[in-house]
């Protein structure tokens, strides 16, 4: 950080410039404008990214940020002085400086962090629909089931509560359907089906309690630096969807719950998401419109969400249009796409008449970039090749050990480590399934009593003796008297209770052995 509400990411290069290069700087003030940090694979994209979040970190901004490749948890060791920085800091004119930052550890499945959950009540339909992959009929059945649990006051907070609610609405498909619309047995079993799948992924450690406190993402320490928070994202980059759900519920509850703030002095919050097109592809439109809205108004809540990608195509133009801090790094034009998404990154900057930005894009090498970022009024600054500032933090992943370690010593340690299972829907609905059978159940061992009474009592209608068999050893019919008797005693017992029954029975048989 520059000390003047800046972050120093670099510096530019070009004719013109000072000795040791011109200072590209992000204004703090403007940081929850959102940004873009593009370019293919091993040209310093992760570096610059973690320029970035240290910078916001000593800025006192907390930071989270998705770690894709486990590269990012260095931040939490001194930097090693590699001789490539060393360099690069001589380069620009600095002094390279070892630190390290405070870093809190995450993990959707709790391997690599502190666990994070939230309720399905939290992740909504519309999410939850999108994570099973659910065509508009299911989805409208889900919706159903939403609204069901939630007239009733059913919490839904895990998977088990969802298979039981939607198990409920297959067990009463006719009056839900008449009082919602139709649901068919063929879409809650579709549902069901792709919760197992879900299941199957690991998401039952997701949905659950204790429930994510946004506000532990929201930390500074004890010298008033943001804490960075790092989601272990190496697993679950292999389940796009639950990845993507789950950063847009992170948004979504942020601008929920948020107060509106303004343009701050500096932002209350950063994200930084990795392999951004995981956010989008084969994202319906209706979803898509949701993440323009919340990227569009989140700002005003005092939070910047940065994109990193590889191409910039990969970013809606929705989208990508609220993206006003940009860094560039080199792209390849090999195909036709490829020279399109460079086409795309060029006329996106601000030009600089001093090269042609489109063939600076292929041309510039590991820990270059083009960087544009909005100055005072908003507007964006005029595109300028720069070098990289060298990170102070560790690149490269942390040990299995160190990171252990860290997360001994987290300040939220033992907050989200044990999961709590409360009551909610799955105990409530088998709670009145019990209720529901208790009178049957009831009417059973009624009927079961007054049985064996009359079978002591056969006497009355043939004799002491045990009832003769008939031909094949079956039972002759009972006698009209038998019949009526028998009839009318379970007819009684179940209409005023086992004991009074019994007391009706003894009195009519009373009567009939006077006779």
């Amino acid at each position: 950080m520059a000390g003047d509400g800046t972050i120093l990411v670099g510096k530019s290069m070009g004719t013109g410039a000072p000795k040791g290069g011109k200072p590209e700087l992000l204004n703090l003030k403007l940081a929850n404008r959102h940004g873009l940090v593009a370019g293919a694979t091993g040209t310093g994209k992760t570096v610059t990214l973690q320029v970035m979040a240290e910078g916001f970190s000593n800025a006192g901004v907390p930071v989270f940020a998705a770690d894709i490749k486990g590269d990012l948890s260095g931040l939490a060791a001194n930097g090693e002085g590699k001789p490539v920085f060393v360099k690069r800091a001589e380069e620009l004119g600095l002094t390279y400086e070892p630190d390290r930052f405070p870093t809190i550890f995450w993990d959707l499945f709790g391997e690599q962090g502190h666990p994070i959950r939230c309720t399905v009540t939290e992740m909504g339909p519309l999410l939850l629909a999108r994570l099973l992959e659910l065509n508009d009929t299911q989805e409208g059945v889900l919706n159903i089931a939403f609204r069901v649990a939630d007239e009733n006051q059913w919490p839904v907070i895990d998977l088990k509560d969802l298979r039981a609610l939607l198990a409920f609405c297959s067990e009463n498909l006719k009056e839900i359907s008449g009082k919602y619309g139709n649901v068919s047995g063929a879409s809650v079993g579709a549902i069901q089906r792709q919760l197992l799948m879900l299941e199957n992924q690991g998401a039952d450690k997701f949905f659950g309690e204790p429930a994510l406190d946004l506000n532990d993402f929201m930390r500074t320490d004890r010298e008033g630096r943001g804490i960075v928070n790092i989601l272990a994202a190496d697993k679950l980059m292999q389940k796009p969807r639950l990845y993507a759900s789950f950063l847009l519920w992170m948004l979504s509850e942020l601008f929920e719950h948020l107060p509106e703030v303004g343009d701050l002095d500096k932002p209350k919050l950063v994200f930084f998401f990795d392999e951004a097109h995981l956010l989008f592809n084969d994202a319906p439109k209706a979803l898509l419109d949701a993440v323009e809205q919340v990227v569009r108004l989140i700002r005003s809540k005092g939070v910047g969400v940065y994109f990193v990608t590889q191409n910039p195509l990969d970013v809606p133009e929705t989208v990508l249009g609220q993206l006003g801090n940009r860094a560039q790094h080199a792209l390849r034009a090999f195909t036709p796409r490829d020279q399109r998404a460079v086409k795309a990154a060029a006329e996106t900057f601000r030009q600089n008449p001093g090269f042609d930005v489109a063939s600076a894009i292929t041309e510039l090498g590991v820990g270059e970039a083009l960087v544009s970022f909005l100055e005072e009024k908003g507007t964006p600054s005029v595109v300028e090749r720069a070098l990289i500032a060298p990170p102070a933090g560790r690149v490269g992943p942390l040990k299995p050990e160190e990171r252990a370690a860290l997360i001994a010593q987290s300040p939220i340690r033992g907050k989200y480590d044990t999961a709590v299972d409360n009551e909610s829907a799955y105990e409530m609905l088998a709670k009145r399934k019990n209720l529901d059978s208790a009178p049957a159940e009831a009417a059973q061992q009624s009927e079961g009593g007054l049985g064996g009474l009359l079978g002591s009592l056969g006497g009355l209608f043939g004799g002491s003796s045990p009832a003769p068999q008939g031909k094949g050893g079956r039972r002759p019919p009972k006698s009209l008297t038998e019949q009526v008797v028998t009839q009318a005693a379970r007819s009684m017992a179940r209409s005023v209770g086992t004991q009074v029954g019994h007391a009706i029975l003894r009195n009519v048989l009373g009567g009939l052995m006077k006779r």
